[in-house]
């Protein structure tokens, strides 16, 4: 029973609500385009929360091992940290993910496009092994890309544009350009997220040669582009909105915006590193939100 509280810590269930908020706007949008497929919908639901619980694993070996989480760090205590699992064990269970992973990504695409489209299959097979890749060397290896600064791109790319587009092609088999906007807005959200955690740990990270974007911004700026990213999430929604919308009732993803507005306030108030860590949990909530809105406004009319 303890093995399975330690390796539902490792698996940390609270990013996983985030983690689908790009495959159901990705699957709100293929469906405002006509497209359903529920044997999809769950397999790329499926894929992403495999992905997320492969990096957390790897999340929590990697700050681990490099000793990033130690007595100083504010936010939850990792299951390697506090010794509920050891490297070993952490390494079996990452194994263990990434063959889940793959598997998951064969069905997806199996379920998606069959096995006559080659290039496609090439494609996202690829796409698939980026990801598990992304989600590895976040934190693990000497040249782990969130101790060089590149987390938050490869957050935005991963957790926005990739997740909403490429959900979106499976379904459709196309991309269109307004359906970028939803894309950025996710991405951005997202990448607002892991900001808040580089604010919470920003002098921990700095302490063991973690250079985050805002260790080498430092905490003030790192504010204004949190700020940055909020705005940018809010227009790109209205502008996906107005191109697409027929409905009054259809503008329903914009209330997701009014806890992501009173979130921007406190950001503004905050001294205490810890105070991050509530408004980490509400940003992401509210991006499970705008996708579960999107959802049902893309859905209202069909």
């Amino acid at each position: 029973m303890i093995k399975i509280k330690a390796w539902l810590n490792a698996a940390r269930l609270r990013t996983l609500p985030l983690s689908v908020s790009g495959v159901v706007t990705g699957t709100a949008i293929a469906n405002l385009y006509q497209s359903n497929n529920y044997h999809i919908f769950l397999l790329a639901l499926l894929t992403t929360i495999a992905f997320q619980v492969t990096s957390n694993f790897a999340n929590d070996y990697g700050d681990g091992v490099k000793g990033t989480d130690n007595e100083d760090r504010i936010g939850p205590k990792r299951a390697m940290q506090s010794g509920l699992l050891s490297r070993s064990e952490l390494k079996t269970g990452i194994f263990v993910s990434i063959i889940i992973s793959l598997v998951l990504v064969v069905s997806l695409i199996y379920t998606a496009f069959g096995t006559e489209n080659l290039v496609m299959i090439l494609v996202f097979f690829l796409l698939g092994l980026l990801s598990i890749w992304a989600a590895i060397k976040y934190t693990v290896g000497e040249s782990a890309y969130g101790y060089r600064g590149f987390g938050d791109v490869f957050v935005f790319v991963f957790f926005g544009v990739v997740a909403v587009l490429g959900t979106l092609f499976i379904f459709t088999k196309t991309i269109t350009w307004s359906a970028l906007l939803p894309a950025i807005s996710i991405g951005a959200l997202s990448t607002g997220v892991l900001n808040l955690n580089n604010l919470r740990d920003f002098e921990s990270d700095k302490k063991v040669g973690k250079n985050t974007v805002i260790v080498k911004i430092g905490k003030h700026r790192g504010k204004i582009y949190h700020y940055a990213l909020l705005c940018v999430s809010f227009l790109c929604i209205i502008g996906f909105l107005i191109v697409n919308a027929n409905a009054a009732l259809q503008y329903l993803p914009l209330l997701a915006f009014v806890p992501i507005m009173v979130h921007f306030r406190k950001v503004q108030t905050i001294k205490d590193p810890k105070s991050f860590d509530h408004e980490l949990k509400k940003l992401a909530l509210s991006t499970f939100l705008l996708a579960v809105l999107m959802f049902i406004s893309c859905n209202i009319f069909l």
